[in-house]
């Protein structure tokens, strides 16, 4: 205390008569609150108020680290303003480094629970809400290299600088003054709860603001400034109510922080900084409330310094230090694995390194976010130090595997008989190669369906998987549509598939893959030919056994599996069908056969589907869908049986939920375009309608037999609008469908959920 008062009494005599001061600047946590900072250094620098040091926590080590590293209030700006850095927020990744090739397939599942049998219940609950990897990579992008032009000593740095964390064990805060500066960075911003903490030197830290959030006792004490300006965002916890749990742990984790200056010779900044600590939205309106709650105060700091920056010398002092921390001259010779089995070693060794060779930093980027996309780890974070005598780099990744276990839940609750729920397992294993074995199972009236797979992934130098599965699934139309639909044919239909298959896929890129597939399969539909039946009648029955080989190129960058809003979907696939068909004719079929084998049906089948979002202007995102479709199919025994296995045109969520033959043809064209609206935030207003343009429509002879129209003298349109709310566990769906030239063209429906299923062997 002697100490602080003496150090109080010399800066204010310094400030007085004018003597040079150093000048530190310190800013607290606060979430995206702290993102007022960069308007704080936007006000100084264009008054040339030097920053001579520099210390934060949590948000405020963001912001100060960026500063230090050489990064100008304008690019950090910038940065903030970005959809990457709004992405790292959510704990979400471009879509460019996304690994379609390793995304799970699209269930009805809302949300996955990861087990360890051999753990407690507790030791199961999640520990953060966001996912940690994209944020990981981005503070060792961003940082490192200034780490290294420092040689890991943060005095070195452009401005000296200090940030802290917690060490909840000893209940303490910790400091770092050199080391690894993207992990103390990171360690500092681990906020409990939102995001994972780290382990540095064996000890699990925690956001700095636990225990200091207003770090100016660091500033004082390790770097000794003149004059310190301090940038506050937040103030001490709200008082917790019986019913706040996140307010409750809050000021059970946190210590109260002392917002004022060690001694006189400071100014506090208290900027604007209404938002919710995660709320990441508002960046311009924060950073301008830092810019102008600074120039409030700047006669005041004016008054007290007295070596102002000279910019020329600032902007030249930083592109020398920036000269020195190019990314792209970043190259890796040696990579360490830690924290896993020698044998998953090797596979996570296999899967980012280029066979000994050294690699660059934008080769590592794309090779660890393929490796990251393997969800049976569940992290590898890295670190990254220069060896000098070399000029390379070492990665180390200290890598976690996931869980074993893990289980999905799901479904879709609807105002139609179509609801569902869906249950799936999955087992997960790294050794050599990966492992996964996988089930699930839907039970509804519209559909009853089981699939199991099995999945080999290979870590050589063109990845690969081989997959064998099989799947079991019924449809009851009938049962699905008779309560609001008078969709009359077929009025009755039940449709049961029964298939194995072999997939053999490969990346193309990292949002690209290629699938070799073959498969056989047992395609059974009982249905009426007439449209007046009685519980007496016998249905007729077709039977088709077939085997097929396909090949699919698929491009897949979608925000969302249904509902989507941003990326692009372009399918490409060739399909080889070959089978014998067996008619079973009903009470009221005009064959009197009792059995008919045969014919044999074989064709080609050839289909693409495009669907692109754009953005013309903010809240309002244009959707444009394509899909055409030629296939040599000829004709079964009769209409119906022809209809059953024809292609069908199904782009809005409902439409497959339902059996129209007028979106049924073996060669179309059909397009559409969505209109979809943001008008707040996860609440989308979407207009969808689609024209489908069969080049020969397939028509009913008075025999029931099967024929081709005339070409192209039929097309149709369908349509929807709707208001979607996407939960955290999935979508709430309410709105109208249009289907032309049926007596009952209108439907309403409500979902929660999602309205997608195992896929069927015709398809």
């Amino acid at each position: 205390m002697v100490y602080h008062k003496l150090l109080c009494f010399v800066v204010i005599f310094a400030c007085q008569y004018s003597y040079a001061q150093k000048v530190g600047l310190v800013m607290s946590g606060g979430g995206a609150s702290g993102i007022a900072h960069i308007g704080v250094l936007k006000a100084l620098e264009e008054n040339n108020i030097p920053v001579n040091c520099i210390a934060g926590t949590s948000i405020g080590s963001i912001i100060g680290g960026l500063y230090a590293s050489g990064y100008s209030p304008l690019e950090i700006e910038k940065m903030v303003k970005e959809q990457a850095f709004s992405d790292l927020t959510k704990g979400e990744m471009s879509p460019k480094f996304g690994y379609y090739v390793r995304k799970r397939d699209d269930y009805a599942s809302w949300r996955t629970l990861k087990l360890n049998l051999n753990g407690s219940l507790l030791s199961n609950l999640a520990t953060n809400l966001i996912n940690s990897v994209p944020i990981d990579f981005y503070l060792m992008e961003t940082f490192a290299p200034a780490n290294a032009a420092s040689k890991y000593n943060f005095d070195s740095l452009l401005v000296p600088f200090r940030c802290v964390a917690s060490d909840i064990e000893k209940k303490q805060s910790v400091v770092f003054r050199d080391g690894d500066m993207p992990s103390a960075i990171r360690a500092s911003m681990s906020y409990p709860f939102y995001i994972r903490p780290i382990s540095i030197d064996s000890t699990l830290l925690f956001d700095g603001g636990l225990y200091n959030n207003f770090p100016t006792n660091v500033m004082y004490e390790e770097l000794y400034p003149d004059f310190m300006i301090g940038s506050s965002v937040t103030e001490n916890s709200q008082m917790p109510s019986d019913d706040n749990l996140y307010l409750q742990l809050r000021n059970m984790l946190m210590n109260k922080s002392n917002f004022n200056p060690v001694c006189e010779n400071g100014i506090i900044i208290q900027p604007w900084a209404d938002v919710s600590i995660f709320n990441f939205e508002s960046v311009q309106r924060l950073i301008d409330s830092g810019y102008v709650a600074t120039m409030r105060q700047m006669p005041k700091i004016r008054s007290c310094i007295t070596n102002f920056e000279n910019p020329e010398q600032l902007n030249a002092k930083r592109k020398i230090f920036r000269e020195k921390v190019q990314v792209s001259k970043m190259v890796y010779d040696k990579i360490v694995i830690q924290g896993v089995s020698p044998k998953m070693q090797k596979f996570v060794s296999k899967s980012i390194s280029n066979k000994g060779k050294p690699i660059t930093f934008k080769q590592l980027k794309r090779q660890y976010f393929r490796l990251m996309a393997d969800e049976k780890i569940k992290s590898a974070y890295p670190t990254t130090k220069l060896d000098t005598a070399s000029g390379k780099y070492t990665l180390t990744l200290n890598t976690k595997r996931d869980k074993h276990l893990f289980f999905d839940i799901g479904g879709n609750l609807s105002n139609r008989p179509i609801s569902n729920f869906f249950l799936a397992v999955q087992y997960n294993h790294i050794g050599r190669i990966g492992f996964t074995a996988y089930a699930n199972g839907y039970l509804g009236k519209l559909n009853s369906s089981s699939h199991t797979k099995l999945r080999f992934e290979f870590p050589t130098k063109i990845p690969f998987y081989i997959e064998p599965s099989f799947t079991i699934s019924r449809w009851d139309y009938y049962k699905s549509s008779a309560l609001f639909y008078d969709f009359e044919k077929p009025a009755y239909l039940i449709q049961e598939d029964l298939f194995g298959e072999l997939n053999i896929g490969a990346p193309v890129g990292n949002i690209g893959k290629i699938v070799l597939s073959g498969g056989m399969s047992e395609w059974k539909n009982k249905y009426y030919q007439a449209e007046v039946f009685s519980r007496l009648d016998t249905s007729d029955v077709s039977i088709f056994d077939f085997g097929y080989g396909q090949l699919s190129y698929q491009i897949n960058t979608l925000n969302r599996k249904q509902y989507a809003s941003e990326g692009t979907n372009i399918l490409v696939r060739a399909k080889l069908v070959s089978g014998v068909e067996r008619y079973y004719p009903g009470s009221t079929a005009l064959d009197t056969v009792q059995v008919i084998n045969g014919p044999g049906h074989d064709w080609f089948n050839f289909k693409i589907t495009i669907d692109k979002y754009i953005k013309p202007i903010k809240y309002f995102k244009v959707g444009v869908f394509a899909e055409g479709v030629y296939s040599s199919q000829d004709f079964f025994r009769n209409y119906q049986a022809s209809i059953l296995s024809a292609p069908s045109f199904n782009p809005i969520p409902e439409s497959q939920t339902l059996f129209i033959d007028d979106y049924r043809a073996h060669q179309y064209l059909a397009g559409g375009l969505k209109a979809i609206a943001t008008p707040y935030k996860n609440l989308d207003v979407r207009f969808e309608g689609y024209l489908f343009q069969p080049v020969y429509s397939i028509i009913k002879t008075k025999d029931n037999k099967a024929d081709y129209s005339t070409a192209f003298l039929y097309r149709h349109f369908l349509g929807m609008g709707a208001l979607v709310y996407h939960t955290p566990i999935g979508p709430i769906s309410v709105g109208v469908n249009y289907y032309d030239k049926n007596e009952n063209s209108f439907s309403f429906f409500f979902h929660f959920g999602y309205t997608i299923y195992n896929k069927k062997s015709i398809d």
